[in-house]
């Protein structure tokens, strides 16, 4: 979506601004993927990080930025209360809000929002379409287009697509995601449990009270079982836009 922003204008348009909200769990790869967007087609791209303080957000870069998600615990210590699929506070405050408190910051009050949605996602299409303006999907751009897109790239996300996914995509362990991928990845980095099992512990709660802790999870992996269903779908969210 970017770059078709920026070869249907001959580069960023004045009033526009290309941003990036980061939780501090991002995988390293999605992180240096943005600092690569910047770097290789000459745009800005504003690093924004939520702070749970005064000024709630801060500006970093692809080297200060969080990679042990304080913001994210920022806001849970700030809530003493663990988002879930229902209350999806995380979402609103890490990346919606503290974008739109950037802007007011720079006196804007009032803007309009381009996200990546494609064409081959009708149900978030429909979900946005009042909000949200959305050129992939207006252009009838699929994820096979996007793939082709890439491969003419001399750099990509780097992250491992299977099955029309990018598990390893947004926070790592997102409780959004189904449970076999977050086991897989898991058995694959048994380290990326430990910040979310150290959230549950905190606040002395569960980001899915329909599944295990995550230190059930880490145990799990220890003890190599594979009890959860291959097909289960994830749950849609705003974060991967």
């Amino acid at each position: 979506m970017l770059w078709r922003v920026l070869d249907a204008n001959g580069g960023l348009p004045e009033e526009a601004k290309v941003c990036f909200a980061n939780t501090g769990k991002e995988d390293e790869a999605t992180l240096k993927f943005v600092n690569d967007c910047a770097t290789n087609w000459n745009v800005p791209i504003t690093w924004l990080e939520y702070t749970g303080g005064d000024p709630k957000f801060e500006v970093v870069d692809f080297d200060s930025a969080s990679r042990k998600g304080e913001p994210f615990e920022a806001l849970i210590v700030k809530r003493s209360f663990l988002p879930n699929s229902v209350m999806r506070f995380c979402t609103g405050e890490l990346k919606i809000l503290t974008i739109e408190r950037f802007f007011k910051s720079i006196g804007i009050d009032e803007f309009e929002t381009m996200v990546g949605i494609r064409a081959d996602e009708p149900r978030r299409v429909t979900k946005m379409r009042e909000t949200k303006r959305m050129p992939l999907a207006s252009a009838g751009v699929s994820q096979s287009d996007v793939q082709a897109f890439w491969k003419s790239h001399n750099f990509d996300l780097g992250l491992s697509f299977a099955d029309g996914v990018t598990p390893n995509g947004n926070c790592d362990l997102c409780f959004m995601k189904p449970m076999h991928q977050i086991l897989s990845m898991v058995a694959e980095k048994p380290e990326r449990a430990v910040w979310w099992a150290k959230q549950e512990e905190l606040i002395q709660g569960r980001f899915a009270k329909d599944r295990p802790t995550y230190a059930q999870m880490i145990k799990f992996n220890e003890e190599q079982r594979d009890m959860f269903d291959p097909n289960e779908e994830g749950i849609s969210c705003f974060c991967g836009d």
